[in-house]
């Protein structure tokens, strides 16, 4: 004898499963298309106070945002960011020298994303990602 809720949930977990399954297949490309936006954005930082004044790296699973000050005519560090993938999650976990955020990945139809800081709960825009990832790094002195 088959119940009715079973066979539901069991469709609703299969689903599940789906879904996680294509989320942690697109966690690598979302890493580099979230290279490319942050890139974008040191470099307009550079063009604004010079091209050692900040830099993007990334490696496999990790993007660094390294920030200096020129002091006594040399560039020294003042922030180092951290985004890396979170496979539990799944999403970007982001590490803003001690403070680390939480970021869910989701897939939208069409192949389009969705960003959701885990703590609050709340969906971001990409526009509010790249804040809470470079804003405190790029201009500390500066209220948020």
């Amino acid at each position: 004898m088959t119940f009715q809720w079973l066979e539901i949930r069991i469709s609703e977990e299969q689903d599940r499963r789906q879904r996680e399954a294509e989320v942690l297949q697109r966690l690598p490309r979302v890493l580099d298309e979230m290279h490319t936006t942050l890139g974008q954005c040191i470099a307009d930082y550079q063009g604004a106070f010079g091209a050692e004044s900040a830099e993007v790296s990334g490696h496999l699973s990790r993007i660094r945002v390294t920030v200096r000050e020129k002091r006594e005519s040399k560039w020294e560090p003042t922030a180092k960011v951290d985004v890396t993938l979170d496979l539990k999650l799944p999403g970007l976990q982001i590490d803003r020298g001690g403070t680390v955020l939480a970021i869910e990945v989701g897939l939208l139809p069409g192949d389009n994303l969705f960003f959701r800081e885990a703590e609050t709960n709340q969906f971001i825009t990409m526009e509010d990602l790249t804040r809470r990832i470079l804003d405190r790094a790029l201009f500390p002195k500066l209220p948020e």
